[in-house]
């Protein structure tokens, strides 16, 4: 999402499915030299989520030739890969989660020895796979995905908007492309890659990489794309994505991909994005990345939205017909600095994604939208972070932000605490230091990974001034210790002002708020958030007849009107919370739901199970695995 280039040259092609409003950008230009980006070998830099030994031998490219079979729901082909050995280094080690190895052999096509290690399956770091260099600096692996790779979702027609054509998606995001890419992977070994993908017409292929050229008809019934990442990223974010999907411009630089029946949509809701871009832009210096595209996936995509390099993945869930909820749309463009320009070495460290993210976004949503929304959103992470310390403790070691990984991505802590440790710092500093410091942290570390050791560095070298200033940033303790610092910057006070006297009046006299339809999502959420948890039937039914919360486009709002109503166990609403889980694979609603009902015991464990029964197979493995342990009981 970050990149040192100037935007590539447009060609005009026309290779959607069907009839697009405009067509994608693609490129032809020859590409520059490979970068190469360093290998941290400091303690704190190691890795445990991978087999890789990167500082004996590494992969530095990545080269896909893959076909994509909608029918066998399989994907294989050919990876070859670019090697850099330590002088007498005669082995690299990759890692690899159930790939059927065909043969490996060097650019003269010399058969190499290989061995698959042992399987782990806690934490699905797979196995490794040690493959005898003999002199060799390319490797070309031909392999096959497993048909139950982690990282693709296959997606029969009924599973999208337009009930004609299937749908492959793919999540990385923290170790699933092992699964599906025979590299080191981990989000410290950075390599530049490029990909051939071939797909049966007429279904269109975009990945995380600029496209080069028009995809090629091989006269077969299935066509040829082609794309290049020529700055190095994690692997995590090579991504990709085939379907029946249109695209549709938004600036010079941005658009959208979406299927037919939802691009409108999706466009109204991004149409903002080339400001967000350029708001960026003043804060933190260049986007880097030439191209920033979108594409808005089927509802099974289990996140909100995954920053993958020059084409966002986004859930529909997002739309919500007003842009309410761009913030999303901000996060995964702020991961163009900081995930992507910046990444953490080990997942331990994810809050030097999350957490700079988060406040980036912050700043981007406050630049285009204005400091009253952003206050209020601001003040909504605030309450997050008490809510998990209130839940998990304020000394629990995984409340701090560098932690072992112990703790699940898009936590509270990661994302919001990370986020309030530099509103912190920039409070005590001033924006204007602050924000000329942190530009000279991705501008200083582009392209290369980090960890909190180097980020509190950096800080104390280029940032603080004094000791007296040391002691009052608490530097330390917001990154290493657990719990909220004491100098925290708390939110504005008076930023859901009239909402929590609505909510007080509410509570004393059940009074219901007339000006709730002309607030904020923010709002909203803020209001039906602080509502007292025990509610009779008679008052749900008010609360959804007065203020619409049944029928809401917004779907942050109805999960908290679903996940309200089952906590008082409100009959009512138990075919919209089926027809919601039926429709919807985000992880951040569908586990809560399912959590809710399994707590509500005999009344609402039936109902889980049975909604499961038919669901289980819809959603990702992420969403899934989330699931099966509620419906286990852990």
């Amino acid at each position: 999402m970050r990149r040192l280039a100037a935007p590539l040259a447009l060609l005009l092609a026309s290779t959607a499915c069907t009839t697009m409003e405009a067509a994608p950008p693609t490129a032809s230009a020859p590409q520059p030299e490979r970068m190469i980006s360093p290998i941290l070998t400091s303690p704190e830099a190691v890795d445990a989520s991978t087999y890789a030994e990167p500082q004996v031998a590494r992969v530095t490219h990545v080269a896909l030739d893959f076909d994509l079979d909608f029918a066998a729901r399989r994907a294989s082909g050919t990876a070859t890969l670019d090697v850099l050995a330590a002088s007498g280094a005669n082995e690299i080690v990759l890692d690899s989660n159930g790939l059927e190895i065909a043969r490996i052999t060097d650019s003269a096509g010399r058969e190499l020895a290989y061995e698959i290690g042992n399987m782990v399956e806690e934490g699905g770091k797979g196995a490794p796979l040690t493959i005898q260099l003999d002199g060799a600096t390319t490797l070309r692996i031909e392999y096959r995905a497993p048909a139950d790779a982690s990282a693709l979702q296959w997606l029969s027609p009924e599973q999208t908007a337009g009930k004609v054509h299937p749908f492959l998606f793919s999540q990385g995001q923290a170790i699933l492309n092992r699964t599906w890419i025979p590299t080191q992977d981990s989000p410290g070994i950075r390599q530049t890659w490029e990909a051939r993908i071939t797909a049966p017409k007429p279904l269109d292929v975009v990945m995380s990489g600029v496209r080069q050229g028009e995809p090629e008809d091989l006269g077969n019934g299935r066509r040829a794309f082609t794309f290049v990442m020529d700055k190095p990223v994690p692997p995590y974010l090579i991504a990709l994505a085939a379907g029946d999907i249109d695209f549709r411009a938004i600036g010079p630089r941005t658009g959208v991909w979406a299927e037919p029946s939802v691009i409108a949509r999706a466009h109204a809701e991004v149409a903002d994005t080339e400001e967000m871009v350029v708001a960026a832009e003043k804060l933190y210096g260049e986007y880097r990345w030439g191209r920033y595209d979108m594409i808005v996936l089927p509802p099974a995509f289990p996140y909100g939205g995954m920053e993958n390099p020059v084409m966002t993945f986004l859930t529909p869930t997002f739309i919500a017909g007003n842009r309410s909820n761009n913030g999303l749309v901000a996060h995964e463009l702020a991961h163009s600095w900081s995930g992507n320009l910046v990444t953490n070495a080990v997942w331990g460290d994810s809050w030097l994604n999350e957490g700079v993210t988060t406040y980036f976004e912050n700043r981007i949503v406050e630049a285009v939208y204005g400091k009253k929304r952003a206050e209020q959103e601001a003040a909504l992470m605030y309450a997050n972070i008490l809510d998990t310390l209130a839940e998990v403790g304020g000394d629990a070691p995984g409340t701090a932000l560098s932690t072992d990984g112990g703790y699940e991505l898009g936590s509270a802590i990661a994302y919001d605490k990370g986020a309030f440790f530099l509103r912190t710092v920039e409070r005590i500093v001033g924006r204007t230091r602050f924000d000329a410091w942190l530009r000279q942290w991705f501008d200083n570390h582009a392209f290369q990974p980090a960890t909190s050791e180097m980020f509190h560095k950096d800080m104390m070298v280029n940032l603080v001034q004094g000791e007296a200033e040391a002691e009052a940033l608490m530097l330390r303790e917001w990154i290493f210790e657990p719990g909220l610092p004491a100098n925290v910057a708390k939110p504005d006070p008076t930023a859901f002002a009239e909402v929590d006297r609505a909510v007080t009046a509410y509570t004393s006299a059940g009074t219901i708020p007339a000006a709730y339809s002309g607030w904020t999502a923010a709002e909203q959420m803020r209001f039906l958030d602080n509502l007292p948890k025990e509610l009779t039937a008679d008052q749900l039914a008010a609360l959804d007849a007065t203020l619409g919360l049944s029928g809401t486009g917004n779907n942050e709002i109805r999960f908290l009107w679903l996940e309200m109503a089952l906590e008082n166990r409100y009959d009512p609403a138990v075919p919209q919370v089926d027809a919601f889980l039926s429709e919807v694979g985000r992880a951040k609603f569908v586990r809560p739901l399912f959590q809710v009902l399994w707590n509500e015991g005999e009344w609402g464990r039936p109902i889980a199970t049975r909604i499961y029964a038919k669901t289980r197979d819809s959603y990702h493995a992420v969403t899934r695995a989330g699931v099966d342990r509620v419906m286990d009981g852990e």
